[in-house]
């Protein structure tokens, strides 16, 4: 085993504080970096020590890998940890890392390029017998070549960028004559988001789910699967609601699709924490998509389940420690996660600014917050809008969505406009909560799901909220009156107006707000 004392975090936000947290249990040193965007921000000050990378710019600060390299070895560091985006799935950086004889927390570069193309990817899991989805494994010539092959498996089919994911680089085509204009878009926009233009070409598959599996796997030979996440609630292909488990998964589904991540795993030599995606049909067949060779956002909801500290044991493996258990543990309870980010939904989920001038977080049993902003912090454009994840974890699905339904109404963002009404809404729909959604489903919904009003009962409740509301700022304004005078009277304007203030922050204001605004 290597010697490890302290870990650098190549990233910000609430990944950072996260593997600052887990640092601190295993009775690690963190160092933070930040940008000058992010000086201040809540990570760069709960580590041990936080050092300026750059400027606001992610190609200036957060992409510089030689810049991070150059911090982490003159600060004492052991280890990287990269968190998630940015350079955690860059072979060369893990390289170089490893190269400048640093530990590399996460796989082996090896592994991390043999996943990072995803028609290498698919030869792979071919290989190990992992089922994929029928298309190619080599990229496109050109217009011809995919509407032969697009005839050979039948229409619709996907274009998909080789390098990269996010929904950047992907097409539909569901006839012959759209092929050759949706090639030529899917290049440009896989060129624009990962610098290669290379995009392959898979069959369609309508309406189904998407489940991944999270594998762990140590340097001494156990590589595990821990069970699935249902990922199906994606807005433009990105993911926005996870849970663990599926309900469409049963013990024998999971075991099999457990066995197909394992088998894909091991045939490209992984080691770490990492997770296997794969669509989920409606008779039970379920395909490789791809393997995420790093920390995924939703690990939350799986920790939760398993009650297994993944962030922990990513540090422990990358130290050369051997996983303690060869069976995975079947999953207690069921978990959920909502990406709350700063986008108003209500405006087409238009990025927001602004400054975080009020933060109230959800508490009670089975409720964890992982976030990475505070009061006074400043929301931008220059990195991911995802400002925190709101995770509950209950006894069964319905307990937990209730759960979260409450610590949504329990949670306050003020300062810059978030998703969290919408996550409200999602609760509350009746094919969300009988699970009967697929990968589609969501952009089907949205525009009725946003569009909804509130019943009559909410109506009624924010309409008494308002009232008590009025009333109360016209007696406090009364009193205020009142109390100016007498300080006029006295010689201490300034004490009035500080009267006045206080009267209007009262916890009664501040209860009756929240009971108004609880059921929108």
């Amino acid at each position: 085993m290597r010697p490890l004392r302290t870990v650098l975090i190549a990233n910000r936000g609430e990944i950072a504080l996260r593997v600052i947290r887990a640092c601190r249990e295993l009775g690690l040193r963190s160092i933070a970096v930040y940008s000058d965007a992010d000086a201040g921000a809540p990570h760069a000050r709960a580590a041990d020590v936080a050092v300026r990378i750059g400027p606001a710019s992610a190609a200036e600060s957060y992409l510089r890998g030689d810049h991070l390299i150059a911090v982490a070895l003159a600060h004492g560091a052991d280890a990287i940890h990269p968190g998630y985006g940015f350079l955690s799935e860059r072979e060369w950086f893990a390289r170089a890392v490893r190269e400048a004889g640093l530990i590399w927390v996460g796989p082996p570069a090896e592994a991390i390029a043999a996943m990072g193309s995803k028609t290498a990817a698919r030869t792979l899991a071919i290989q190990a017998g992992t089922p994929v989805v029928p298309g190619t494994t080599t990229p496109l010539r050109d217009a011809a070549e995919a509407e032969a092959l697009a005839a050979e498996f039948g229409y619709p089919v996907l274009l998909k960028a080789a390098a990269g994911g996010g929904g950047k680089g992907m097409r539909v085509v569901r006839a012959p004559g759209e092929v050759a204009g949706a090639l030529d878009a899917a290049r440009r926009e896989a060129q624009n988001a990962f610098g290669d233009d290379a995009v392959y070409l898979e069959k369609y598959i309508e309406g189904p789910r998407h489940v991944e599996i999270q594998v762990l796997a140590d340097a001494h030979g156990t590589c595990l699967a821990l069970g699935e996440r249902e990922c199906s609630i994606q807005r433009r292909h990105q993911k926005m609601i996870e849970e663990a488990p599926s309900i469409a998964v049963t013990p024998e589904l999971r075991a099999r699709m457990g066995a197909a991540a394992v088998a894909a795993a091991r045939a490209a030599g992984y080691v770490n924490a990492g997770t296997c995606e794969f669509l989920l049909d409606r008779h039970g067949a379920f395909y490789f998509l791809e393997m995420n060779t790093r920390i995924q956002v939703e690990h939350p909801v799986t920790e939760l389940v398993t009650g297994l500290d993944l962030v922990q044991w990513q540090l422990r493996i990358a130290a050369g420690e051997r996983l303690p258990f060869t069976e995975p543990p079947s999953p207690r309870g069921w978990a959920i996660e909502c990406r709350i980010t700063s986008e108003d939904s209500t405006s087409g989920f238009l990025p927001s600014t602004g400054r975080v001038t009020r933060l109230e977080l959800p508490t009670g049993p089975g409720v964890r917050w992982d976030g990475g902003i505070g009061v006074g912090s400043t929301v931008g454009l220059h990195y991911d809008p995802m400002l925190a994840k709101l995770i509950v974890h209950a006894p069964t699905r319905a307990d937990a969505i209730a759960r979260m339904r409450r610590a949504l109404d329990d949670l306050v963002i003020e300062g810059v406009a978030t998703s969290a009404d919408f996550h409200r809404r999602l609760m509350d729909e009746p094919a969300y909560q009988t699970g009967d959604v697929d990968i589609q489903w969501l952009e089907a919904r949205l525009p009725a799901l946003l569009a909804a009003t509130p019943d009559a009962a909410v109506t009624r409740r924010v309409a008494v909220a308002a009232a008590l509301l009025a009333a109360q700022g016209r007696s406090g304004a009364v009193r205020s009156r009142e109390r100016q005078a007498d300080a006029v009277g006295a010689g201490g304007a300034s004490s009035a107006g500080a009267a006045l203030v206080a009267d209007g922050g009262s916890p009664w204001w501040h209860a009756a707000r929240r009971d108004g605004l609880g059921g929108v």
